[in-house]
């Protein structure tokens, strides 16, 4: 990222910076085999923290001396608060209903979705498909897969069924992240977008931002391809899946920086919306999806860290 760049570039950089390290982070697939769901959430904690912090330092705080810079809101700034409340409200509610739209579709959790059903329950139907055993004394989650597929005369009505769920869920998992990647995106896109604008909307704020939310994004990349290679897919195809849920980010970071570089009062409401988004995947989303395997303690360390460590970028480098 080059200091002298318009924000558009510098966003497109900073967010090309975090599409590439969401496919690094989906390639460490190669190494992992099995499950290993401990490290997916620690990984998944850490990002959380990451997150956490970069809401406060790079977003709320400078949308608050933004705000407070402006005469709209007092002549000392003591109405300042309330585009950044509006802003994180409206960013929270987003991600509201963006999962709410993903409920509709039948997912709710995709990540756990994998886990506990599709990947167990995938391979299950793989050999059954092959063998065309009708085996009785499966697990209480995979019943009404045995009805479905009993219903079906022949091994290809058996395969079809399966390749059909199977995709769905993969779909479903892949929007699921890609939809919860566009307030990174326009979180960078914004910081790049407001430098300049307040004592602390800074290039090197705004560069560590991009910093965090490509850290962040490595096991983000990880939660994808991760499930995907235990629900039976190659390694490689697990990596190409898991690296497209950050492909979202450059677009979303180039539209950021134009509305704030264009729309200067919409700063303030910007800054805190990304943040209110952020904040809201990491309570409603990374959180219990972290502890729900009983690796609770791993996830809380994970966030500790996490918050440490985008806390330490800031303050350390600028």
């Amino acid at each position: 990222m080059f200091e002298g760049f318009s924000p558009i570039v510098q966003a497109l950089q900073g967010t090309l910076f975090t599409w590439g390290l969401t496919a690094l982070g989906a390639a460490t697939a190669i190494f992992i085999r099995g499950n290993h769901r401990i490290i997916l959430d620690s990984s998944l904690g850490f990002a959380g923290g990451v997150m956490l912090a970069a809401s406060y330092w790079s977003l709320l705080e400078p949308a608050l001396e933004m705000a407070a810079s402006l005469e709209t809101y007092g002549k000392d700034g003591e109405w300042s608060f309330i585009p950044v409340a509006v802003g994180f409200f409206l960013g929270a509610f987003f991600v509201y209903g963006v999962d709410m739209v993903m409920m509709r579709c039948g997912v709710e959790n995709p990540v756990h979705d994998f886990y506990f059903q599709e990947a167990p329950r995938y391979n299950l139907r793989r050999r059954k498909a092959r063998s065309g055993s009708n085996e009785e004394g499966f697990p209480e989650q995979e019943q009404e897969l045995d009805v479905e597929m009993k219903e079906n005369s022949t091994v290809d009505d058996q395969q079809k069924l399966m390749d059909t769920s199977h995709w769905r869920r993969i779909l479903l998992l892949i929007i699921a992240i890609t939809v919860h990647n566009i307030p990174e995106g326009l979180a960078v896109g914004v910081g790049f977008g407001a430098v300049g604008r307040t004592k602390s909307a800074t290039f090197e704020s705004a560069r560590n931002l991009a910093l965090g939310i490509g850290i962040q994004n490595f096991p983000e990349g990880l939660s994808v391809s991760l499930p995907l290679k235990a629900a039976g897919f190659s390694t490689w195809k697990a990596i190409w899946y898991g690296q497209l849920s950050g492909i979202v980010e450059p677009l979303a970071g180039v539209v950021g920086a134009a509305l704030v570089t264009w729309i200067t009062p919409i700063l303030p409401y910007a800054l805190a919306f990304a943040a209110g988004a952020m904040v809201y995947v990491v309570v409603d989303d990374i959180v219990p999806e972290s502890q729900a395997a009983g690796n609770g303690k791993a996830a809380s360390w994970g966030v500790v860290i996490g918050f440490i460590v985008m806390m330490s970028l800031d303050v350390g480098l600028g």
